[in-house]
């Protein structure tokens, strides 16, 4: 089900650094020291996709990956967002 507007408010809160973009999506960046680590990152991104049922897109721009959700069934920000940008940025402080 679609999130409200303050019930994405509330999520952005929860999950430190994530952004609302043009209304349906949010996005974060990640930066690393490294390409590799980066590329690391990608791979428990993926891992945690996969347990979740819930796939970002994904730029990987040399040591910054930049990760986008929105729920396409849902019509827009559902909770299943956020509790991916959670698992994510698990996978970040894993680093």
């Amino acid at each position: 089900m679609r999130l409200t507007d303050v019930e994405i408010e509330e999520g952005l809160s929860a999950n430190e650094g994530w952004k609302r973009e043009d209304g349906k999506w949010i996005t974060k960046k990640y930066r690393f020291t490294a390409f590799m680590d980066a590329i690391a990152f990608v791979d428990r991104v993926a891992k945690a996709s996969e347990l979740l049922n819930h796939h970002p897109f994904i730029a990987i721009d040399y040591k910054i990956v930049t990760l986008r959700l929105t729920t396409w069934r849902g019509g827009g920000l559902t909770a299943l967002d956020f509790q991916a940008a959670e698992a994510f940025n698990n996978a970040y402080a894993w680093e």
